[in-house]
This record gives C-alpha cells, structure tokens and sequence, in this order.
C-alpha cells in the first residue's frame, strides 16, 4: 500500500487473507464471524489505521450519521464562538459530533452548506438563516422528521423551532439607561445590512425608548457599518454633525469595537455608550463598557435541548424560545449628558 494513500476495507481484508464482505461484517457487527476472524480484522484496522466510512454505510443503510450541521455567519465573531461550544458541550453527551460551517451571511453559501449536511444525512440541522434566505426547500426534510432549529434569528418559509435573544426588549433597555443618565440625543450604530432581523428588532427597542421618553426620532443620528473599521467610520461622522449626540448605542459586540476605537483615537471620554452584546476585555477598557449582555451559552443549549427533544420524538407544534438579556452596568453607560 502506498505510505500517502489512506488504508480502505480492502487492504484491511487482503492484511487478513478474507474477504471485504467479512471486514463488513465485522466492523457493523451485521452477521456471523468466528472469534477468531473477528480479532484478526480488528488487529489489522489498528495496525493500518483504517477509519470506515460511517457516512458511506449510513446512507447504504438509510439512516442517519451521527453528526450535527450547523450553520452560523461568521466564524470569527466570538458570540457565535460560544453558540457553538454549548452546543457541542450538550450533544456531546449522546454521542454526537458537531459540524460547523460559515455561510458569512450569504443565502446561496448557506443553501450549499445545508445540502451539503443534508446529503450526509446529519442527525440534526441548526442554521443562522442570512437575509433573503429561503428555507422552503427544507419542508420536506423537516416532515420526515429531521430536527431542524433556527438560531438567533427566525427563518423564512420553513414552520420550524427558533432560538433568539430578547433583542427588542434588550436594546430598549439599554437606551433606556442612557435617557435615565439625561441623554437626549442617542446615536445608533447598527449593523448591516438593514433588513437582518435582529438590527431590525434592536433598532426597534431603540425608537420604542426615545418613544417611552417622549423624544422624537431622528434619523440622522442612525448609523450603518458592519465590520469594525466601518463602526470607527460611522462613529466619526455621528460626532461630526452639528447636533453630535452625547451618548451612543452599539446595535452589536463589532459595531462596539468599532465605537470605542474611535472615541480613544479622538480622546472624547464625554460620550456615554451602552452596547448590546458583551465584549471581550469590556471590563479593562476605560471607562469599562456597559453592555447588554446576550446568553450564547444558554441560547446554544437551547438550541441543542430542543433539537435533541425532536430527535427523541417529540411532535409538538414548532415554538420560538426567547432568551432574556441583562444589563450591566459597567461605567461607560453611566457618563451624565453634559449640562445645555
């Protein structure tokens, strides 16, 4: 056997003198094999490093592998980081593994990442549907019986189990704490693009408490970027109008970074800013952040609970869970509006 070319059934079975047949039945315990051979081929795969294909013989035998997809936006972003690790943490107990992919936010990247999990024949689906995403194509799969969740925001054309943050209560909350602080005029930095759900929810707990507070609504202090230079940028110019605001709203834990970046490299420490999602390091930045914090942890092991309840047969009608936020107050939040 060539050193580079990975050992198959068949290099197993000629290391024995039987046949593939007899390695088969041995490695899926699927018919009668003498102890004897039975050693044997099990001496042979360790001595050769075999690996059976469980993909291959799952959809010989129809059923499914022991695998979860999961489809999350970006791999770099740290929220989806620890998602991904509760998710793992709590499927791991039965024996599942989990496979990760990144459809960074684009709808055709994700539909070839879905069809490629669904032709392995995953055990579970879970996705962060992209915006302008169909799902419609996975009905089919969803009546058979596959658990198929939705994580942090819903999905489109698909009656399925969804896993969110409490995004409009969350960001209402904490612009809310700005006004309490004499903040009237409270930029917003959200993400892009505009129609992804949870800027379009944060930016709604954003108006809901400007409204609260009988402060009208202007639009000129709403911002867009979706990386962290673009958040620095966006920052720039809110501070460059002639009404600047006095405090900001971070609609993410990126669109934070991009804020905070720009308030040190222009030495404004007069502007309060509350961000939704926490950051790391949040405490050692000066003042510390206030943030409202998301529970990943908790919303991945939703994600895993509820798609394992499918799993084990529960038909139920399809429920959208909401995970709360909380504040915490830090100092960067608490930063009074300068006196008019």
């Amino acid at each position: 056997m060539a050193a580079n070319r990975r050992p198959t059934m068949a290099d197993v079975a000629r290391e024995v003198g039987v046949s593939a047949k007899t390695v088969s039945r041995v490695l899926n315990e699927d018919g009668y094999a003498s102890a004897e051979t039975r050693e044997q081929v099990l001496a042979a795969v360790a001595k050769l490093g075999f690996q059976p294909n469980l993909m291959a013989r799952n959809i010989r035998v129809g059923g499914p592998d022991t695998t979860i997809g999961l489809v999350i936006p970006d791999l770099a972003n740290p929220f989806f980081g620890a998602v991904a690790r509760a998710i793992e943490d709590t499927v791991r107990e039965r024996g599942l593994t989990l496979l990760m992919g990144s459809s960074t936010d684009d709808p055709d990247r994700e539909r070839a990442l879905t069809d490629k999990f669904l032709a392995r024949r995953v055990s579970i689906l879970i996705v962060v549907p992209s915006v302008g995403a169909d799902h419609a194509h996975l009905k089919s799969h969803r009546t058979a019986g596959l658990p198929i969740v939705f994580l942090d925001r819903p999905g489109v054309g698909l009656s399925t189990d969804s896993i969110v943050s409490s995004n409009r209560a969350g960001a209402q909350e904490g612009v809310a704490h700005l006004i309490t602080h004499g903040h009237r005029r409270i930029g917003f930095v959200g993400d892009l693009p505009v129609k992804l759900y949870t800027r379009r929810e944060r930016l709604a707990g954003y108006r809901a408490a400007l409204q609260e507070a009988g402060i009208p609504y202007d639009r000129s202090l709403v911002a867009n970027a979706h990386d962290q230079p673009g958040a620095q940028a966006a920052t720039a110019q809110l501070l460059e109008l002639a009404e600047p605001p006095t405090a900001l709203f971070a609609g993410n834990n990126i669109m934070a970074l991009g804020i905070v970046a720009e308030l040190a490299r222009s030495k404004r420490k007069d502007v309060a800013v509350v961000a939704f999602d926490d950051v790391s390091l949040a405490e050692a930045l000066e003042p510390a952040l206030t943030v409202v914090a998301q529970d990943p942890e908790e919303i991945g092991r939703s994600a895993a609970a509820t798609a394992l309840d499918r799993l084990d047969g529960d038909r139920t009608r399809a429920r959208t869970i909401t995970v709360p936020t909380r504040l915490i107050v830090r100092g960067s939040g608490e930063q009074p509006a300068p006196r008019s």
